[in-house]
């Protein structure tokens, strides 16, 4: 009986995932950016006013739409510099975490008296 080491024919196959992490960093960066928003729309009466985009719902139109268009903006950035590359992912999902409980924290009233 022979044997082969059918290994060596077999290429190794690496699998990228910097879209996924492109993906997770632009989300906890996007939900930054409503807590910084909002904070920054309630304490600049000059910004309050510029981000109201529709009457009903106030500055919040403003500080929703912007964060959504930074979001989408990091997203494909992070996208096309990352997409075929492999990342370290449970560093990315961290910071992503920090981010998204920062803009969290930045919106609730006792938090954002504070600056």
């Amino acid at each position: 009986m022979s044997t082969q080491n059918t290994s060596a024919s077999v290429p190794s196959a690496t699998c990228s995932n910097g879209a996924g992490a492109a993906a997770i960093l632009a989300a906890g960066i996007g939900a930054y950016c409503v807590g910084f928003f909002a904070l920054i729309a309630d304490q600049v009466p000059a910004i309050k006013s510029m981000m109201i985009f529709w009457r009903p719902t106030g500055p919040l139109s403003g500080v929703t739409t912007c964060a959504i268009v930074v979001w989408l903006a990091a997203w494909a950035i992070l996208h096309l510099r990352w997409r075929n590359r492999s990342v370290a992912l449970a560093r990315i999902s961290a910071g992503a975490f920090a981010l998204l409980i920062i803009g969290l924290l930045l919106t609730f009233p006792p938090i954002a008296d504070l600056f």
